[in-house]
């Protein structure tokens, strides 16, 4: 396929030369697409609406769709401590101790792990709308289960199903944006819907603030009415997604035809066509691309503090000085702040072509900010509050840059429906790890969490480093007319 490019020069820049993928002119508004067949042009205006048309319909479905995700995923971390100073917590009423309590984290990642490709391949075969609210229905229904349980059996049974239906919703939306959106439209979506973690961080602090004032309510524990009321609106929302989810933009009925035809071919040569067939030529390719694994790599680096800060939240600021409910609703800072970094940093990286930067400064600030706050003194609460807010926020915004970026640099629909995937399967090693680091017996100080997550921050902002000199090699190598690799 050939592809001629020429845009309107207020639309955007190129980060460095290696970016140069598009010739700007302020003389044009209109991007030809050429192929051996056909001409097609494409109205900068209608491209545009469409855009906001999309927008609408997919965004704000897939924010509250990993809103409630999050929510499901991590209230257990709420529920540990959730009226403890009445004996009424899951870890009393459960009677788990400490390495039991982790062994139930640690088993939702390996369900997440093992189900998570195949979940992907499992919407591209029966469309994201009906999958996505399979997956929905099922996780809201296993959270509610375990408002049931009684005993550590009881939760790691529950908790691996829990993990098995949510492993496929944050690599199957990522991979839903490869088929509308081009790449350079790609880091703001992604930094929308992951930001809705740390919205689900904030409210699920405030919610379980509010719950624990449940206690004892129809003869339940707070932590029961806790995973009862997160749990209830997935599996109404699931009807919702079934119904209104978009699918693939050749097919959806909500588009014009004339749209349907501007959705596919504003985006071919540049990303992946939801009706486009997966190979096994391609998905060997991908398997045995090298570059990508160094992609998994900065992964596996930002899921251990993602997962400790998920898991550990309560139990971090608990050491901080705030005990009981109190507790619970100073986990809500640390995330609301995250959510503006997040969506701030993710803008400027779309605006300015600049995932590879965007990802590095992010983990840095991060990785400085978990050392000094293990540096510090066990009493010096209100600074390490403070710097836990700055790591919470700098952990989350590196991840939505560090995604575009590599979808970015898929090439096929093969690529796109294996690499997503593997992704965040590979990098649940990181969430493994995330798991075991939060000491108890090195309360208040936590100095083994908050190093470990320094550690592999400021290593994954090396391999970053590395991954940016290798592109920019390969763009140099680039003859005219090649595509190249997005920095």
């Amino acid at each position: 396929m050939e592809k001629v490019e020429v845009h309107d020069s207020r639309n955007g820049s190129n980060e460095g030369s290696g970016e140069d993928v598009e010739k700007w002119s302020s003389s044009q508004e209109v991007r030809v697409e050429s192929t051996s067949a056909t001409n097609y042009v494409v109205d900068v205006e209608a491209e545009k609406r469409l855009v906001r048309r999309i927008d609408l319909r997919l965004v704000p479905a897939s924010m509250l769709i990993y809103l409630l995700c999050f929510l499901d995923r991590s209230n257990i971390g709420n529920a540990k401590l959730l009226n403890s100073a009445t004996g009424d917590s899951l870890v009393q009423v459960t009677h788990m101790s400490n390495q039991q309590y982790l062994i139930a984290l640690m088993i939702f990642v390996v369900a997440y792990t093992i189900f998570e490709t195949p979940s992907n391949y499992m919407l591209k075969k029966f469309r994201p709308s009906r999958w996505l609210a399979f997956l929905m229905f099922g996780w809201g229904a296993m959270t509610m289960v375990l408002g049931s349980v009684h005993n550590f059996g009881g939760v790691v049974a529950v908790r691996f199903l829990l993990g098995m239906f949510e492993a496929g919703l944050f690599p199957g939306i990522v991979y839903c944006l490869t088929f509308w959106y081009k790449p350079e439209e790609r880091a703001l979506r992604v930094a929308l819907i992951l930001a809705c973690a740390t919205l689900g961080g904030a409210f699920g602090g405030a919610i379980a603030f509010g719950v624990g004032h449940m206690n004892g309510a129809q003869g339940l524990q707070a932590w029961r009415w806790l995973f009862i009321i997160e749990g209830a609106p997935s599996c109404a929302a699931a009807l919702l997604t079934f119904l209104y989810f978009p699918n693939f933009p050749e097919t959806e009925t909500w588009l014009s035809a004339e749209e349907r035809e501007l959705a596919t071919e504003r985006i071919k040569g540049v990303a992946s066509l939801g009706h486009d067939k997966i190979v096994w030529k391609e998905a060997l390719e991908t398997l045995t691309d090298w570059r990508l694994y160094l992609h998994y790599l900065v992964y596996i680096s930002i899921s251990v503090p993602f997962s400790s800060i998920s898991l550990f939240a309560p139990t971090i600021v608990s050491g901080l000085g705030y005990e009981g409910l109190n507790a619970q609703l100073f986990t809500v800072p640390p995330y609301a702040i995250a959510f503006v970094v997040t969506v701030f940093v993710s803008y400027f990286s779309d605006k300015y072509e600049m995932r590879s930067w965007g990802t590095f400064l992010s983990l840095v600030i991060a990785g400085v900010s978990f050392l000094i706050q293990g540096a510090l003194p066990a009493h010096s609460f209100k600074a390490r509050y403070g710097l836990l807010c700055v790591a919470v926020a700098f952990s989350f915004s590196s991840i939505p840059p560090l995604l575009s970026w590599l979808t970015a640099n898929l090439r096929s629909t093969g690529a796109s429906t294996l690499a997503v995937p593997l992704n965040v399967s590979i990098g649940q090693i990181g969430q493994i790890i995330g798991v075991y680091i939060f000491k108890t017996s090195e309360a208040p100080g936590y100095p083994t969490g908050h190093y470990t997550n320094a550690a592999f921050l400021i290593e994954g902002a090396l391999v970053v480093l590395v991954l940016r000199w290798i592109y920019t090699r390969r763009n140099n190598a680039l003859t005219a007319g090649e595509r190249v690799w997005r920095l």
